[in-house]
């Protein structure tokens, strides 16, 4: 596959910088849709993301370097060339949330009111965001053989047949994965009580991460950290966070309506 998608003044643009630019404006039209169901200032989501955003890519840029310094020890100055990929999503995610946090306790507006309807933006921008990776030819996992990528889409089969062999479409499994997701924290938010501001947020932490756990295990390229890989742990620690908010949320939320 080729990662150029065209030519700028002799400047090459990666289908990477297209597809997640593609991934954050569907996100946003999402974002507005669901702040005028839930009575949010997009005003203010618009705000938080223009400050949010570009840290969340420096974030996703450090976590991954920080994992693969190895690689950039002797070039510094490849640190910053991140337009054909090395971005981390949980590095992207959690720096991105803490400014957020950061941001709206500054201008002293609700934060877990704006997060939860800006959660199915983030998981379905990640999903389309997946399609970068494959136009990279990297996120895949082990080989396989071709009784089993045949079963695929020929494009994909061409994605991922790579220096002579065929391995596993992970950035597909991903992507459909967060695409349910998305559709899963649609409905909760449709239904999501006042009162329970949070939860949704708490939902995509353990969803997103569930499925992340299981698909990082056929990868590749996985980051590491003693021996283990690193996106298995923070996912597993996003459960258990998130598990923990929600059953927070729920008791609190039981615990006002006694009185």
């Amino acid at each position: 596959m080729n990662p150029v998608a065209f030519n700028i003044f002799g400047i090459e643009i990666m289908w990477y910088g297209v597809i997640i630019s593609f991934g954050v404006i569907i996100g946003l039209i999402i974002a507005s849709y669901n702040c005028k169901i839930k009575q949010v200032n997009f005003d203010n989501v618009i705000d938080t993301f223009l400050i949010s955003f570009p840290i969340a890519i420096i974030g996703a840029r450090l976590y991954y370097v920080a994992f693969e310094f190895e690689n950039y020890r002797h070039n510094l100055a490849s640190i910053f060339n991140f337009r054909g990929g090395g971005l981390a999503i949980h590095g992207g995610v959690i720096f991105g949330i803490l400014t957020a946090y950061i941001y709206s306790k500054r201008k002293k507006f609700d934060f877990f009111g704006m997060i939860d309807v800006v959660a199915p933006s983030i998981i379905l921008a990640q999903a389309i965001g997946r399609w970068g990776n494959f136009l990279n030819g990297e996120a895949h996992g082990g080989p396989v053989s071709y009784e089993f990528i045949s079963k695929f889409p020929e494009f994909i089969q061409r994605g991922m047949h790579i220096n002579g062999v065929y391995y596993h479409p992970t950035f597909l499994y991903e992507s459909i994965w967060n695409l349910i997701v998305f559709i899963v924290l649609l409905i909760l938010l449709k239904k999501r009580k006042e009162e329970e501001k949070g939860i949704i947020i708490a939902y995509y932490g353990i969803l997103y991460s569930i499925g992340r756990f299981f698909i990082e295990g056929l990868r590749t390229d996985s980051l590491m950290i003693l021996g283990l890989r690193t996106a298995q742990l923070v996912s597993l620690g996003f459960i258990i966070v998130g598990i923990v908010a929600i059953i927070y949320i729920k008791y609190r939320t039981k615990a006002k309506n006694k009185f």
